[in-house]
């Protein structure tokens, strides 16, 4: 594998995945967390239809993106009418969820608890249907090595978001004192929190029309039998979709049902809150994806043919270099991702309100569990390449039976921290099962001495810069041994590249 060009896409990629939703999360927690205090309960609002809006768009996509990406470099197909089958699936999909949201939208709101507000539920329904179908043109975009337009769809969405943000919040509450008729607005929608979701949905239609020249390939004729064929491999893939995002946001559904009234708004609110801090290794992980997933279905396919002509690299040599450089490399910058969290938390918590820093320890273990899902993610290619997509419904399936249990059995007794916990639990079994598979299927030898040295160093760092905590709390101390920390952490990563000959 080419890490220097799996490194130039994945920062190409990660500046909008980083840095933009970086962005997006400055404005959820810096302005959302000021606007809506913790004792006002908006934000667990916010949390908690955003964690239903991920599951419905699990839904719609129904494990598309990595279907067209398998069927695109598979030999012998043709990627533009792979494209337009997939996106015609998920198009109608999604035409077909908004009508029957719509028809029961009464009974649908009732259920989640916004009988008053059957707005919210509608408009989140358009808005997951445009999300779904733009799922698979930016993926059509990743397949086509272009992630310069990428970059500039995803900015644009989120400086439109923040710009609209602040005119509803900041500029337009001025003007409150000559119209008295705007205040009301707000008030009609949760003091201004169901205007965020009005705004979404202005941004996702909005984005979509910068996909017309790839929405030209809808012309080529429909093919049954590749749909059916697609259908056949990702059915699978639906359910590990659907289970792997329940187990994200299963505790953000289901908190409001285990703790009821305004004390689950009120404890879901921090929760979500501190976990956006948390969520940059989350972005770690997303900004990998896009980079990696369109280079091992790539260099399986090359494999294929290398075995056929009998030249280069086995095609089972060169794949498993891909899959063990890449899960080597993920870990390493994933640990220092957590580390650079760790050490600048003193810092990154003013991002939020203070009432909301009472949840700022469950950062590290949240970020634990971002870790322990990438490398379940690095460890998935091997029913995807081996078209055992079924191991991955059952993985998980098993990890969400973990994360209900922890979640069920002990946030009535502990709170948000159960939801903490629950992640690196469910994620912790799903990577040792599949890990464990992967022996079987499609064995890979993974630099087990690098990968434990640089766990070692990071776990010795975290626990050195917990004990230099306990000795002050000043900001600026701390600030300086975690700089001094980082620091080294990275002289062991440019040691690393050098002996990997990559610099």
């Amino acid at each position: 594998m080419n890490i220097k060009s799996l490194a130039k896409d994945t920062a190409l990629y990660g500046i909008s995945s980083i840095v933009g939703r970086f962005l997006n999360y400055l404005l959820s927690i810096l302005l959302y967390t000021k606007i809506f205090p913790a004792e006002s309960g908006g934000y667990g609002i916010i949390t908690n239809l955003y964690s239903w809006a991920a599951l419905m768009l699990a839904f719609l996509t129904f494990g598309m993106e990595t279907t067209f990406f398998r069927f695109a470099g598979k030999s012998g197909e043709n990627p533009d009418k792979v494209f337009s089958t997939a996106l015609k699936m998920v198009g109608v999909t999604g035409m077909l969820f908004v009508i029957c949201v719509m028809c029961f939208i009464g009974p649908i709101s009732s259920v989640l608890g916004y009988s008053e507000h059957p707005e919210y539920i509608g408009c989140f329904a358009v808005i997951t249907a445009f999300d779904s179908f733009q799922a698979i043109l930016f993926s059509r975009l990743r397949q086509q090595k272009r992630p310069v337009k990428f970059l500039i769809l995803k900015l644009s969405f989120i400086f439109a978001s923040i710009l609209l943000n602040l005119l509803t919040f900041l500029v337009i509450p001025q003007l409150f004192g000559s119209f008295p008729g705007l205040e009301a607005l707000y008030m009609s929608f949760d003091n201004g929190v169901g205007l965020i979701f009005f705004i979404n949905l202005v941004c996702t239609v909005s984005i979509t029309l910068g996909f017309i020249p790839e929405m030209k390939d809808l012309s080529i004729k429909f093919d049954k039998s590749l749909c059916t064929r697609m259908l056949s491999y990702t059915w699978p893939l639906l359910l590990f979709s659907v289970v792997g995002i329940f187990n994200l946001d299963a505790d953000k559904i289901l908190f409001k049902l285990l703790v009821p009234g305004k004390d689950g708004d009120i404890q879901l609110g921090i929760f979500g809150a501190c976990s956006k801090i948390a969520m940059i290794m989350a972005m770690l992980v997303q900004a990998f994806r896009y980079a990696y997933e369109p280079i091992v279905f790539g260099e399986a396919k090359n494999s294929n043919k290398n075995r056929k002509s009998n030249e280069g690299e086995s095609g089972s040599d060169v794949r498993e270099k891909t899959l063990a450089d890449g899960m080597k490399w993920f870990i390493i910058f994933s640990l220092l991702a957590f580390l650079a969290v760790i050490f600048y938390l003193p810092i990154l918590k003013l991002l939020i309100g203070k009432d909301y820093w009472e949840g700022l320890g469950v950062v590290p273990i949240v970020m634990l569990g971002q870790l322990f899902m990438g490398i379940y993610f690095n460890l998935s290619f091997w029913y995807k390449l081996t078209d055992k997509t079924w191991w991955g419904a059952i993985i998980n399936v098993i990890a969400a039976v973990v994360l209900l249990t922890v979640n069920i059995v002990f946030v009535p007794r502990i709170g948000y921290w159960a939801c903490a916990w629950g992640g690196p639990a469910g994620y912790g079994v799903a990577m040792f099962i599949s890990w464990a598979l992967s022996q079987k299927y499609l064995p890979v030898h993974y630099d087990g001495k690098s990968l434990l040295t640089f766990a070692v160093i990071a776990a010795g760092y975290y626990f050195l810069y917990g004990s230099l905590k306990e000795l002050t709390d000043n900001v600026w101390i701390l600030i300086s041994g975690g700089t001094v920390l980082l620091i080294s952490y990275c002289w062991f990563i440019f040691n690393e590249l050098k002996k990997d000959r990559i610099i």
